[in-house]
């Protein structure tokens, strides 16, 4: 069974009335080309800018049940197809950075608000989320184990760890920077040792600070009929604004996951403790950290 994903690696218009007509149309190319599952750049709404000024970035957040997000819930049940949108989500005291993922139905499954901030830059500016979530997403091939991070939270094993840990197969990511080999390694090094599938959706060239290649890695790195390991790329884009599709075989990856080494297969969290403490020691204290 394919599950065809599609990556909107597109520019922001500069307003949010005209983010919504350009996603709406961007989502009906990607129904066109087979889509289940449309999956939109960081922060599409407002096109990920966050003014230093507190009032400024207040009165661009959209609320998670408001219009903007609600038409494409009724755009997804209208096509018959998943999309994640991304927002500034309208949030006490401030802001936060999210993404809300409708099925095909136009039911919302879940609002996560990016939890690893980037507090070392303008996102000093967005509260954090709470919690990471999975569902199960249903699809024209049926139940798939969606979750999500968003950009800075892939830096962090922990956070696909916990995603893996709930059950996600496929994990999908709205991403706003550069995505060169470094960033790109650890998009593979996540889907290769938690075995499952992450799409990434980056902004493309002429979008500040961003350059495409938005990606999909489907974490299967061994096949009993291969002499060596194989590519998990299924998908690295160009720098240019457009749709890309991913199909993604979700037989050879639970296959895989059924049988190989990673994973939760071998885990010893007994000897974890040491992750969940909450000291931070020289070389690694930062005075913008939040707590």
């Amino acid at each position: 069974m394919k599950l065809k994903i599609a990556l909107l690696q597109i520019l922001p218009t500069g307003t949010l009335e005209d983010n919504l007509k350009k996603g709406i149309i961007c989502c009906r190319k990607a129904k066109e080309k087979g889509a289940d599952i449309a999956l939109f750049p960081e922060m599409w709404s407002n096109g990920y800018e966050i003014p230093e000024d507190i009032n400024a970035l207040k009165s661009m957040a959209v609320l998670p049940d408001g219009d903007f997000v609600n038409t494409f819930g009724k755009l997804a049940a209208e096509l018959d197809m998943a999309i994640a949108i991304t927002i500034l989500e309208q949030h006490e005291p401030l802001p936060r950075n999210t993404v809300i993922l409708f099925d095909r139905h136009g039911e919302r499954q879940y609002t996560y608000a990016k939890i690893h901030t980037c507090d070392f830059g303008d996102e000093c500016r967005l509260d954090a989320g709470d919690d990471f979530f999975v569902t199960d997403l249903d699809t024209r091939i049926g139940k798939v184990k969606v979750g999500s991070m968003i950009c800075y939270d892939r830096e962090f094993p922990e956070s696909a760890r916990i995603l893996m840990l709930k059950g996600a197969e496929l994990l999908l990511v709205p991403n706003a920077c550069p995505m060169e080999i470094n960033r790109l390694s650890q998009l593979r090094g996540r889907a290769y040792e938690n075995m499952l599938a992450i799409a990434t959706c980056n902004y493309p060239e002429g979008k500040p600070d961003c350059n495409g290649h938005s990606s999909v890695f489907d974490g299967v790195a061994y096949l009993p009929e291969l002499p060596s390991s194989r590519d998990t790329c299924l998908l690295e884009a160009s720098g240019e604004e457009d749709v890309y599709i991913a199909e993604l075989d979700m037989d050879m990856l639970r296959k895989y996951r059924q049988q190989e080494v990673h994973g939760n297969a071998y885990r010893r969290p007994e000897k974890y403790k040491i992750l969940v403490e909450d000291h931070v020691e020289e070389p690694f204290i930062r005075k913008d950290k939040k707590r």
